[in-house]
Order: structure tokens, then C-alpha cells, then sequence
């Protein structure tokens, strides 16, 4: 079990696809430091990065255009044996209840992040607060 010491990150980024790389860096680093893991760590490295990516992807194209200043802000963290990850945007929202699955025989390029988020991930949800809206997902990794 992981005690509530082993990792924080909380990072924010200016509203801007330059820094998806960083984000996903970083969240490949907290898989590969996850001691007591027993899973594949580099399989988990790759699945963070991507899930982050997509999910920081939707954050900025989802923002609004006209402002700017807005941020991204992700925090990383282990709550007991569970591995979370939340997204916060300032962005229109949506219901993620209401993303279908997208058609795996048409080769389109977009519409695939929340259905990957979900594949790739134990748990995720999104909602609307006071600050912004946040997608969380979490992986169990106990």
C-alpha cells in the first residue's frame, strides 16, 4: 500500500500545446517512481503520457479562443492505492456521459481522446465547479 507521502505533483501551464510534451515527461517520470507498482511500469508510463495528452488536448481546444491567459492546471497523486489524475480547464464543458464511442473502422483523427481516456483508465469523470471544470481519472495501481 502507498502512504499518502509518495507522490504530489500539481503543475500549471499556459493554455498552450507546446506544453504537452512536458505534461506527458512528467507523467511517464511518476509511473517509472510508483515503488511498489508491480505492474509494467514502462506500459503505465505510455498509457499516463497519453491519457494526459488527450486530456490537455481537449482542455485547450476547448477553451475559450478569445481569453487568452487562461491555464491548465494537473495535478498527480496517490490516494492510497489508487493513482489519480485531474485535468482543470477553464473551458465550455461537456457531459462526457454524452461522447460516443467513435467508429474504429472510419480513420478519423479526432474524437478518439475521452474513449481512450476511459479505455486506458479504471475510472473518469468530469464536472463543472466554481474554479473551471475537472476531469479525473484514476488508475489503480495497488
Amino acid at each position: 500500500m502507498f502512504d499518502g507521502d509518495d507522490i504530489h505533483v500539481d503543475i500549471v501551464v499556459p493554455n498552450k500545446k507546446r506544453y504537452l510534451s512536458l505534461i506527458g515527461n512528467i507523467a511517464e517520470e511518476v509511473a517509472r517512481a510508483l515503488d511498489n507498482y508491480g505492474g509494467d511500469r514502462e506500459a503505465l508510463a505510455y498509457h499516463l503520457n497519453l491519457v494526459l495528452t488527450e486530456a490537455m488536448v481537449n482542455a485547450i481546444e476547448h477553451s475559450s479562443p478569445s481569453d487568452t491567459d487562461n491555464t491548465v492546471r494537473v495535478c498527480i497523486f496517490i490516494e492510497q492505492d489508487d493513482l489519480c489524475v485531474r485535468v482543470y480547464d477553464h473551458g465550455q464543458g461537456f457531459d462526457i456521459d454524452l461522447v460516443p464511442s467513435p467508429d474504429i473502422e472510419e480513420l478519423n483523427e479526432r474524437g478518439r481522446g475521452i474513449f481512450l481516456i476511459r479505455t486506458l483508465m479504471d475510472e473518469v469523470t468530469y464536472r463543472r465547479t466554481e474554479a473551471g471544470n475537472v476531469l479525473e481519472m484514476h488508475k489503480r495501481v495497488g
